[in-house]
């Protein structure tokens, strides 16, 4: 590789290819708890403007009759169910059972009848029944906003991606504690897994879904 080429013309030989959208999609909110938006929480990331680019996307969504899906984290008292990932992580005792760190942040509401995946490893479709319930909603792109943009959303996005799902990732409703690791990983999905795209591409291809 010449010193002298760019990020960008390095990777475009090999990951330039866009996917675009499929037929029938969904909208997941991946981990939007009050963890994150709370400062006493060590958790805390300073990422409101995340959730109300995600909340304008819920709207939308309804409106338009896209499915809307919400992930949390919940562990039994202990982490006796969080294996290598509660003992790896410092924080994540904020998510055990009865914990006001995972109750949905002031603004979520889930609404009857919408999905709510609780999950104990980042992927939201690690052993959950995601993947089969998108597979019987007919669903073939999976929207995806959420945090943290370095773990959960990357995790998902990957599985998503090796489940035959279209990942679509909203930049604008998706975010990290620290811009860097935000950042970087956004490139890497994009580059390699699924689509990063702006709010108001989405709200466009879901309006165009109405009927």
């Amino acid at each position: 590789m010449a010193d002298t080429e760019s990020l960008g013309d390095n990777y475009k030989r090999a990951f330039g290819k866009r996917i675009g959208y499929g037929k029938r999609p969904a909208l997941i909110m991946i981990d939007f708890v009050e963890a994150y938006f709370d400062p006493t929480c060590a958790l805390y990331a300073g990422v409101e403007d995340a959730l109300a680019s995600a909340l304008r996307l819920q709207k939308v969504a309804r409106e338009t009759g896209v499915p809307v899906l919400y992930t949390n984290v919940v562990y039994r008292p202990g982490g006796v169910d969080g294996g290598r990932f509660y003992q790896k992580s410092m924080v994540l005792h904020n998510f055990e059972q009865g914990s006001p760190m995972g109750e949905w942040p002031k603004g979520l509401c889930v609404d009857a009848g919408e999905i709510v995946i609780s999950k104990q490893y980042p992927s939201a479709f690690f052993g959950t029944s995601l993947a089969s319930t998108l597979t019987a909603m007919g669903v073939d792109t999976l929207i995806h906003t959420g945090l943290s943009t370095s773990g959960c959303v990357r995790a998902t996005c990957v599985d998503c991606c090796s489940h035959g799902f279209i990942p679509i990732i909203v930049r604008d409703a998706v975010g990290d504690r620290h811009q860097a690791p935000h950042e970087a990983n956004l490139f890497d999905m994009d580059a390699k897994y699924g689509d990063v795209v702006g709010e108001d591409e989405v709200v466009s291809y879901m309006r165009s879904l109405e009927r």
